[in-house]
């Protein structure tokens, strides 16, 4: 199925809007890694663009997580690598918390 055509107006709102995402995206790996923000309030977020971020690039973003940490824990807790903060089940949060939450 092929994309619809956009406007240049619709381009550059997309554009405009896909920059705001990407900064709040930003700002909330600042402040996890700041530690501004602790991973139990980032996981029940109601944030739509917390929502769609990728649950390795929240947990990489904690003072002392890397990607291979990272991948090892979602690994045992059953968290396929491309999920979402958005798409983790209750007891996915409670296991992340639970290694990461400290």
């Amino acid at each position: 199925m092929a994309l619809p055509k956009m406007t240049p107006e619709q381009q550059a709102a997309a554009l405009e809007k896909a920059k705001k995402a990407r900064a709040k995206r930003a700002a909330l790996k600042a402040d996890l890694k700041a530690g501004k923000k602790k991973l139990s309030s980032v996981l029940n977020s109601k944030d739509e663009i917390v929502k769609k971020t990728k649950v390795v690039q929240v947990l990489t973003a904690l003072p002392g997580v890397g990607k291979i940490t990272a991948e090892k824990a979602m690994e045992e807790i059953g968290i396929p690598e491309g999920r979402r903060v958005g798409g983790l089940g209750s007891k996915q949060k409670e296991a992340l918390i639970e290694k990461f939450g400290k």
